[in-house]
């Protein structure tokens, strides 16, 4: 209990700890790294890339039911009254299971820009339930805890430094803006890395329509938030500076990259990939991009974002990937590709600055 009621009182971030006690298993979301040093006999850390070994739809699957399911339509079938289910129990089992995947987008084109990368792309299952979302717990295991998400009637308001302030919903967005698919590295800033197929639309788009001015220089990004519902992941989770917020320069806005997800695989975004929608900065850290966003700000001044307001030394505004630049508690020089079987099976690769995708955003920062 004494070392319960000590850790309780500390305000400051450390990864997700258990407390190995007979009568404790604590997930916690605070510590000083002075107390962290102290109780280690006591302490297990659990690594950012650790889940259990389970079978996943290959990817291969996922590809030849998209191109099934777009036969179909094309031969006059509605999109409504065709099935969901992939070519194996894993799959049906993943669509059944996960709210959220009820949505095709036909005739989708992929931005042949972004159509493929170094590597293959991540199985479904793994991207779809190997997740980050605080709002739901701190584990990569949250994706049933996201059910819990409201959809209904969403509302996405764009505000501040803009000539044309608008309140869009989603069908707004999808009906306003061409869909498109693009293939994206994901790099986590816990080292670990996928590749996803992302559905959505440049987010320069979105700015071309509320028209920044120019006094506009940065843009901030807020996430659905309501303590019944995100309950964070734990008992701290009082302490932390809610709502999510994230932010960007607004240049970095406008670059080609920069995307607004509304789906994934060829469907609607899973509650816990950040429905309905979602930013996806390839060339930055998975944190950089807000889920369920409500709210978008263009503001004349550097907004406080959520991680960076804990830790700022941990977690820059900028958040660029960078091998040589590594957190302060790890190496970034390298990345762990997430894959099917045991963490310890996944393969090791060296990290990219700006994730491969310096071309496009080198000069940002020259």
């Amino acid at each position: 209990m004494i070392i319960v009621s000590h850790i309780l009182a500390t305000i400051a971030v450390c990864d997700r700890i258990k407390i190995k006690n007979a009568n404790t298993n604590l997930d916690i979301a605070f510590c000083p790294s002075s107390l962290l040093n102290s109780l280690m006999p006591l302490i297990h850390i659990p690594k950012s890339w650790e889940i259990s070994e389970r079978e996943v739809t290959p990817e291969t699957i996922f590809m030849n039911r998209r191109r099934f399911v777009t036969s179909l339509i094309g031969v006059g079938l509605s999109a409504s009254l065709l099935p969901l289910t992939g070519c194996n129990s894993n799959s049906e089992s993943i669509s059944q299971s996960t709210p959220g995947l009820n949505h095709i987008y036909p005739g989708l084109n992929r931005n042949p820009n972004f159509a493929q990368v170094d590597r293959s792309i991540t199985e479904e299952d793994l991207a779809t339930k190997y997740n980050n979302f605080y709002e739901y717990g701190g584990t990569k295991s949250i994706w049933q805890s996201a059910q819990r998400l409201p959809l209904d009637n969403w509302k996405v308001e764009v505000s501040g430094l803009v000539k044309n302030p608008r309140i869009y919903d989603l069908d707004d967005l999808e009906k306003k803006f061409p869909i498109e698919e693009r293939v994206y590295r994901f790099r986590c800033v816990e080292a670990w890395a996928m590749v996803v197929p992302w559905v959505g639309f440049p987010m320069k788009l979105l700015m071309a329509d509320v028209e920044p001015l120019s006094n506009a220089k940065f843009v901030r990004f807020t996430s659905f938030y309501d303590p019944k519902i995100t309950k964070g992941p734990g008992i701290l989770s009082q302490f932390y500076p809610w709502p999510y917020t994230e932010g960007l320069r607004i240049e970095e806005m406008a670059n080609d990259l920069a995307f607004f997800a509304t789906g994934i695989y060829g469907k609607s975004l899973p509650k816990q990939n950040g429905a309905p929608l979602r930013q996806v900065i390839p060339w930055k850290y998975g944190f950089k991009g807000a889920k369920s966003i409500v709210k978008i700000d263009f503001v004349e001044n550097q907004p406080e974002t959520f991680w960076h307001k804990i830790s700022p030394n941990e977690y820059g505004f900028e958040a660029n990937v960078n091998p040589e630049k590594p957190h302060p508690r790890w190496s970034q020089a390298t990345e762990r590709i997430v894959g099917p079987g045991s963490s310890f099976s996944w393969e090791t690769r060296p990290t990219i600055v700006y994730n491969g995708y310096g071309e496009y955003v080198a000069s940002l920062y020259a």
